[in-house]
């Protein structure tokens, strides 16, 4: 499999890992030293994995639905490539509320051990809508354990 076509696999895994609330498989999209840059989405810098990966279990989300769209991705090395991602998400929280955001994903990504990892993220937001209607169904991370692992259907 092509260098670009393992990038979008690997971020469809963070979408799927992020949305089923599997920590470990979201954590394992990153390389141990990643930086992850929320500033302008109104979060903070985080370096290295671990802290990233402990702020994301942190989150009080009951149900996430992210969605990466129209990926650029260019290969600048043998081991190395940027992108850019549109994005589009929606998040219900514990206490309740609720956004529907649109933006882009700014990454690079390096190739470690033939396994390509999220080198650095930066979340940029153009609009977020928080006046969003109650949904008819809520699965909540109790009923997505079949998305779950790196192989979910089988």
């Amino acid at each position: 499999m092509d260098d670009i076509e393992e990038i979008k696999k690997l971020k469809a895994r963070y979408f799927r890992s992020l949305d089923s609330k599997d920590w470990d498989t979201y954590a394992g999209v990153f390389a141990e030293d990643c930086v992850v840059d929320l500033r302008t989405a109104g979060g903070e810098l985080y370096q290295g994995r671990e802290a990233f990966a402990a702020y994301a279990r942190s989150l009080t989300l009951v149900q996430s639905v992210h969605h990466g769209h129209m990926p650029e991705i260019e290969l600048t090395g043998e081991t190395t490539a940027s992108g850019v991602w549109v994005l589009e998400d929606y998040n219900f929280w514990e206490d309740g509320t609720q956004n529907h955001g649109w933006g882009h994903y700014l990454e690079t990504y390096e190739k470690r051990d033939g396994r390509w990892y999220i080198k650095t993220m930066a979340l940029s937001y153009l609009r977020i809508d928080r006046d969003c209607p109650q949904p008819v169904l809520l699965a909540g991370v109790e009923k997505t354990g079949h998305l779950r692992g790196l192989r979910p259907a089988g």
